[in-house]
């Protein structure tokens, strides 16, 4: 299933704007050091479906922000994901080779570049935050940004996520468990998106803030269960990575735990759950609505 017209018609200058931006804020490969630049632009541009950065724009356009003053917050989401999937990569971590269809960093490259390109990646993403001149903000509201990113990057988020996913395998978890490995892991860098996509718009309604962030914490939910039935129906040519992981390793999956059907149930409720949170927000949160369809319907 693809994405339908409007949503295309969204995502498409979303994501050439936000690639614009990383190969602006990336170093280029004619730097020194040559090797670790080439390596972070090739873990970086030119791929993936940029689901965070578009959450970012599709937030701060809600709330009628201008997306120029959103590139900052959008590329500093993306660089931190992309310096999670080359950390996950790695064999001390998920041990894999394909990723969005190429080789990964350290099939590239080599193990020891791999580390150093995820560590410029992270730092990357706050420097951005820091310095970016397009973000029409106060210095509070900076700190803030600099703040919601670094707790949902770290061990109280995507980190601790990875670690309690490692600590799983060959595990069976418990639909709690499994829901909190997963907060923390893929929704947190999620609502992360949104949050700071209504930040960059200086957007200070507490209540309407609440229910951004509980359409995110669903649809971040709702995109590891999706992820978890295509590990199971996809194909490693459509996916862009190696299909069948989980099971081969014995990770506890949301279909393992409910059945395929249970897990397509589970993905429809919390879609149900993420648009009732933007009930009351007009057409301009249109796209929020179609990216939660999107997540839920997608096939790779």
């Amino acid at each position: 299933m693809h994405a339908n017209p409007e949503l295309q018609a969204f995502l498409k200058p979303c994501q050439n704007q936000v690639e614009s931006a990383l190969d602006h804020w990336l170093p280029t490969a004619t730097i020194i050091p040559e090797q670790l630049h080439a390596a972070m632009r090739y873990s970086t541009l030119g791929g993936g479906k940029r689901v965070r950065p578009v959450l970012v724009y599709a937030t701060g356009m809600a709330l009628s922000g201008n997306t120029q003053h959103l590139d900052g917050p959008a590329c500093a989401v993306e660089l931190i994901h992309a310096y999670s999937l080359v950390h996950d990569d790695l064999p001390a971590m998920d041990d894999d080779n394909l990723r969005r269809g190429q080789p990964t960093c350290h099939k590239q490259y080599n193990e020891a570049t791999a580390i150093l390109v995820g560590d410029a990646l992270q730092t990357l993403a706050f420097q951005i935050l820091c310095k970016d001149k397009n973000m029409r903000i106060n210095a509070e509201t900076r700190l803030e940004m600099i703040q919601t990113l670094a707790i949902a990057s770290g061990s109280r988020g995507m980190a601790g996520g990875q670690a309690l996913d490692l600590a799983a395998e060959g595990q069976q978890l418990n639909l709690a468990e499994l829901e909190n490995l997963h907060i923390h892991k893929t929704g947190a860098l999620i609502r992360a998106s949104v949050r700071l996509g209504a930040l960059a718009t200086e957007q200070r309604d507490d209540a309407l803030i609440q229910k951004l962030d509980h359409y995110a914490k669903c649809i971040g939910l709702a995109f590891q269960v999706r992820d978890d039935i295509l590990d199971i129906e996809g194909n490693t040519e459509t996916l862009g990575k190696t299909q069948g992981k989980d099971q081969a390793q014995l990770k506890s999956t949301y279909p393992a735990l409910l059945g395929l059907q249970g897990a397509r149930d589970t993905a429809d409720q919390l879609l149900t759950e993420a648009l009732d949170s933007l009930s009351g927000m007009n057409e301009q949160a249109d796209p929020l609505r179609w990216i939660a369809n999107y997540i839920v319907g997608r096939s790779y």
